[in-house]
């Protein structure tokens, strides 16, 4: 299977290119297509995991679902045969990586919820006993779950520029008092709701990304949801609080950059294939502990 890096579907109107996502104007709806692309410190790397897009496309689809009932999503189809026909020409190579959507205006920070301490929140912890501002009990080691699961928003940053971690406050100053309750009450709400079910299938979420947009003035939520990109998935099996733990995303990428001291700058370097594999096998992985499903 050879990785979909770029989409070229010149009878759609393009719209934008995010690390993974291409978007297109299809009319009423957007049309959400998941490459193969690899980010990783906020640098899209030059080679791709082959599937990977299908991968992300099927467990977002699983929880939307199972969260339908929180907060309404942006789905308006996952099946191609039911796009409009303007996509029928792209249609196999559409298959299993796209998403019909609404459209929305996205707000303008993306919401973290932290059920454990791993990542730049630990850091942050070591240095001032605080996650984004948030205090937290003294002691706590390296991926440690929290008491409760702390939100801590961040800027959107675009390709190759790194986000960066906001007070609550100045997300209040974005988007208002009330819009920003609201979605750190729904944020918090999906994180546990997910945390449960996929606890029950061997998997811990140990953080995770989402984002948020207003169509007709109600809050939905938008882009992806709870998908290794967006997450750290950790094995329940091999869980060991007091070391940084075995991951279903992109550890072996993030461990082979650490190892040659990229300097986290456009471009990425050429990956081993080996890399890329260990890589695509913990993507497919998680989708089938997921979903009980494997992408064709």
């Amino acid at each position: 299977m050879n990785a979909l890096i770029e989409t070229n579907f010149t009878g759609l109107t393009f719209l934008k290119k995010g690390k993974v996502r291409d978007i297109y104007d299809v009319g009423e709806h957007l049309l959400f297509v998941a490459t193969d692309r690899l980010s990783a410190f906020d640098v899209v790397m030059p080679q791709g995991i082959p599937g990977k897009g299908k991968v992300l496309t099927q467990i977002s689809a699983f929880w939307f679902e199972q969260t339908k009932d929180i907060v309404p999503n942006h789905v308006v189809s996952t099946n191609v045969d039911e796009f409009p026909a303007v996509c029928a020409p792209y249609r196999e190579e559409l298959r299993g990586r796209s998403m019909l959507v609404k459209k929305s205006q996205p707000l303008s920070v993306e919401c973290i919820v932290r059920g454990y301490i791993s990542g730049s929140g630990w850091q942050d912890y070591r240095s001032t006993g605080a996650v984004c501002g948030i205090p937290l009990p003294a002691g706590l080691v390296e991926s440690q779950r929290l008491p409760e699961p702390i939100f801590t928003p961040s800027t959107k940053a675009d390709v190759g520029i790194h986000d960066e971690n906001i007070p609550f406050a100045k997300m209040v100053e974005r988007e208002g008092k009330e819009t920003a309750e609201k979605v750190r009450e729904l944020s918090i709400r999906i994180y546990r709701r997910a945390s449960e079910i996929a606890e029950a299938k061997g998997i811990i979420i140990a953080d995770t990304k989402m984002e948020f947009g207003l169509m007709d003035g109600q809050l939905i939520i938008i882009d992806e949801l709870l998908t290794p990109d967006s997450s750290r998935f950790w094995p329940r099996a091999t869980y060991a609080p007091g070391k940084a733990q075995n991951s279903y995303d992109k550890q072996f990428i993030r461990d082979y950059l650490l190892s040659i001291n990229f300097n986290k700058q456009p471009p990425g370097p050429v990956m081993p294939e080996d890399v890329l594999q260990r890589t695509a096998e913990l993507y497919h992985r998680a989708v089938f502990e997921l979903t009980g499903k494997n992408v064709e």
